[in-house]
């Protein structure tokens, strides 16, 4: 079991955080377990909610837990494009991504890697980057034609992530993917972050990003959801639009192998950490 150092957990948790005694417990529960964490959306695009968040994973990093992180980019992407006169279409939520798009799609990516890495470890977070330029972990094939350069992953070479947890160090992990003609892919974050979390059999996905979680019909959060219920708020439209692929995608994480997703909203104060170790939780969990 963890061994828990009450003063010095004490010392490291924020004040408006949740209670040490919470954490005592969840520390034991998530001890040797897998947790991904996708962080995507205006997280990723607000200094102030990044720099939340990455005080955030070193607080969890200090206390014993290693989280394995996935980012997303969409926006910075599409800004970037925009600058080089290329306009962002999109089918189901997908990117279309042709050769010179990639081009941009990879940089922008890559960049974007060293720079979540560097600010892990000015807060004292040992990390190591992952992407496809350096040490690849993701096969990939090419999801459709009309997409372009968008994979679906085939194969994740966990051994990598393996190693880099054993030293206890974070592994954060870009959204690109190879081919087998070594050609470059752009992955949906989410599904990187699934194909992910059902290889190593994840504790815990963790979906960050801008909403609140699932709402109803009165803008009421939903607090749990299994397949029977997300099918009724689909078929009765109460979940629409890019939400649907978006909790498929959950679904079908929950279905081979990982226990729950939970889609939380990275806007609030210390959401990962409510989520991971307090009784209340945060967002909208999803079980099979």
């Amino acid at each position: 079991m963890v061994e828990i150092r009450e003063q010095e957990i004490k010392e490291i948790l924020p004040e408006k955080g949740p209670s040490f005694k919470e954490v005592k417990k969840y520390l034991q529960k998530y001890y040797g377990e897998y947790v991904v964490i996708k962080c995507g959306g205006s997280i990723l695009e607000k200094e102030n909610l990044l720099n939340d968040f990455i005080k955030d994973i070193s607080i969890l990093y200090k206390i014993g837990l290693v989280p394995i992180l996935v980012h997303g980019g969409g926006k910075r992407i599409s800004n970037e494009l925009k600058v080089n006169g290329i306009e962002s279409s999109f089918i189901n939520g997908l990117r279309v991504t042709d050769e010179k798009s990639i081009n941009i799609v990879e940089k922008v990516l890559t960049s974007f890697n060293k720079e979540i890495t560097t600010v892990l470890i000015k807060n004292k977070c040992r990390c190591v980057s992952i992407n496809n330029g350096e040490n690849n972990i993701i096969s990939v094939v090419q999801e459709n034609e009309k997409l372009g350069y968008v994979g679906i992953p085939t194969k994740i070479d966990r051994s990598v992530i393996d190693n880099i947890l054993k030293e206890k160090k974070v592994p954060v992990i870009s959204p690109l993917g190879l081919d087998k003609n070594n050609k470059v892919y752009n992955i949906n974050a989410d599904t990187a972050a699934g194909a992910i979390a059902k290889t190593i059999n994840a504790r815990r996905l963790i979906i960050i990003s801008d909403v609140e979680g699932v709402l109803d019909s009165d803008n009421k959060l939903f607090s749990e959801l299994n397949t029977e219920k997300i099918d009724q708020l689909i078929n009765n439209k109460t979940i629409t639009g890019g939400m649907i692929p978006k909790i498929e995608n959950c679904l079908d994480v929950a279905k081979n192998g990982v226990k729950g997703v939970v889609i939380i909203d990275g806007r609030k104060k210390h959401s990962v950490l409510f989520e991971l170790l307090s009784d209340k939780g945060s967002g909208t969990l999803i079980r099979k």
